[in-house]
């Protein structure tokens, strides 16, 4: 799903998050990469963020991208911590664009 490169947009993403999968954490890992991805500067804030939920059997996966390469402080920032602690793991897409997570298979949808 795409959103707008826009803060406002956080609290969709998180609607969006919640009404797909019922793992209690997922909305705050989705909008923690959502706000990565985001970025503080305004002037390197992607126009679109491209939100994707896969699911296999019980394990869910997160993942937000943009259109350029992160700079390192948004993929080890202060959200990257919060994603950790969430998420059974996590991790950078190979072009550097992108974030996800995985939910703990336990209580993934």
């Amino acid at each position: 799903m795409a959103f707008k490169g826009h803060p406002a947009e956080a609290a969709r993403v998180r609607q969006w998050t919640r009404g797909r999968l019922t793992h209690d954490d997922a909305p705050a890992i989705a909008n923690e990469l959502f706000i990565a991805i985001l970025g503080s500067r305004t002037e390197r804030r992607p126009d679109v963020i491209e939100m994707t939920i896969s699911t296999a059997g019980s394990r869910a996966r997160i993942s937000a991208t943009g259109y350029r390469p992160l700079p390192v402080l948004q993929i080890h920032g202060p959200g990257a911590l919060i994603v950790n602690q969430l998420s059974h793991s996590s991790g950078v897409s190979i072009d550097g664009s992108g974030l996800w997570a995985q939910l703990r298979p336990e209580v993934a949808k």
